[in-house]
């Protein structure tokens, strides 16, 4: 199960028990605002992109949106997102579920300048029902992440 991945990722710095289990689905950003009380804007949603057959994921602010323009700028190509049915081979975890936290070994991963105005967001942990709160600094510091990107518009 893909929550215990993300468990298993969180164990090394002892944060596993602060991953919530929610009641409800959290599968998307409004359900996951609902779900935690918060603004839709500090979900911190995962996108799944393939480039040249390597899977990228980029976390964003619920509120933003890629910019397709940016998006070939940083990355040389037109932004095209993981089919459906191919999200849990690729990334280690299914629609609802994808995080940056505890994916397969060749999955990159990018985080979107649109995070930046918050003093905490709320990334999901695998699975459609759970998601954790974590500082930009935690969030850094728990993501294997590449660098920081600003390939998301509509936030501004």
């Amino acid at each position: 199960m893909a929550i215990e991945k993300v468990r298993d990722h969180f164990a090394q710095w002892d944060i596993q028990n602060r991953i919530q289990e929610l009641n409800e689905s959290s599968a998307t950003v409004e359900l996951a605002a609902q779900a935690l009380g918060c603004e839709p804007e500090r979900i911190a949603k995962t996108l799944s992109f393939v480039i040249d057959d390597e899977t990228m994921l980029v976390v964003a602010a619920g509120d933003a949106k890629i910019d397709n323009a940016k998006f070939k700028s940083t990355f040389g190509v037109k932004a095209k997102m993981v089919a459906k049915e191919e999200v849990e081979d690729r990334i280690g975890h299914d629609v609802g579920g994808v995080c940056p936290f505890g994916v397969n070994e060749d999955v990159t991963i990018y985080l979107d300048e649109s995070l930046k105005r918050f003093l905490t967001v709320f990334p999901a942990c695998g699975s459609s029902n759970s998601a954790i709160e974590l500082t930009l600094a935690e969030l850094e510091a728990y993501t294997p992440f590449e660098k920081w990107v600003d390939v998301c518009k509509g936030w501004e």
